[in-house]
């Protein structure tokens, strides 16, 4: 994504979203808007918008991923959580994806869209492309 082609959008105060939190941002006017997430002390946005059938995934359950060693049928079969708080699974049809990839678990080749995070000067700032964001009325800069 070329630097023209995004927007600078400050989300707020670090502190405002604290480890397995999360905050959607600009979700109005037609527009998707972005999910910002801490994970683990990490910031990361993703577009409120699964692949899949365009649901709001930013608004779905965060959670890990389960992996068995056996069928959980089976004899002495083992169950483990893992990526703890680092898994958003769409509302709609229960895709998964990771946060922090936006890859999704059941199909590889999809996607959700992703943005760079930035803590500048303690404030969340997330660097959005311009067609994601809500469109705002041009200002006439020589008018004071």
């Amino acid at each position: 994504m070329a630097i023209e082609e995004t927007e600078r959008v400050v989300v707020g105060p670090a502190e405002t979203i604290p480890p397995g939190t999360r905050k959607l941002v600009v979700p109005f006017r037609g527009r998707a808007g972005i999910g910002v997430f801490n994970v683990n002390g990490t910031f990361h946005a993703l577009r409120n918008l699964c692949p899949h059938k365009l649901g709001p995934l930013c608004t779905g359950r965060v959670s890990g991923r389960v992996i068995a060693d056996a069928p959980p049928t089976a004899a002495n079969h083992r169950l483990t959580l893992a990526q703890e708080g680092e898994i958003i699974r769409c509302p709609w049809h229960l895709w998964e994806f990771e946060i922090a990839t936006g890859r999704c678990l059941v199909d590889p080749h999809v996607r959700v869209k992703t943005y760079p995070v930035r803590i500048e000067d303690g404030v969340i700032v997330v660097y959005a492309n311009r067609a994601d964001l809500p469109i705002q009325e041009a200002t006439d800069e020589r008018s004071g």
